[in-house]
């Protein structure tokens, strides 16, 4: 069954390469995906000051949520996250399922206003499809 879903991307460091990266990886574990544009935001929380690039796709996937998690969370290892980095402000991917079907996640970030902009692009081009 194809469930349609909706993942944040971003990096803090080598924005623009770990974002096209992260895309290949993506196209690979994904079907009919669609990209936003990309946005350049500043960090929320400890690590003010330090500028992520950030997008979002909507697309579709035969794996559960779970198991969706489980392989983001792998390709962040691969892309090279560490806990060492994390705690020290650095991201190089953050890959983070949003949506999967009608249930969200991560609740807080869908009050910031970079992803409330990159929802209505993809809610608009999925009704002129």
């Amino acid at each position: 069954m194809a469930h349609h879903v909706i993942i944040s991307i971003a990096s803090n460091r080598n924005q623009k390469y770990n974002l096209a990266q992260a895309r290949m990886y993506l196209d690979e574990m994904l079907l009919d995906t669609t990209y936003t544009k990309e946005m350049w935001t500043e960090a929320y929380g400890e690590h003010n000051g330090t500028i992520y690039l950030n997008q979002l796709v909507y697309a579709t996937c035969e794996s559960t949520a779970s198991e969706l998690v489980s392989r983001l969370k792998q390709t962040e290892t691969i892309m090279g996250r560490t806990e060492n980095d994390r705690r020290m402000g650095i991201v190089e991917i953050d890959l983070d399922l949003m949506r999967f079907d009608h249930q969200r996640f991560h609740l807080t970030d869908w009050e910031r206003p970079y992803i409330q902009e990159l929802v209505l692009e993809i809610d608009n081009s999925i009704t002129h499809r």
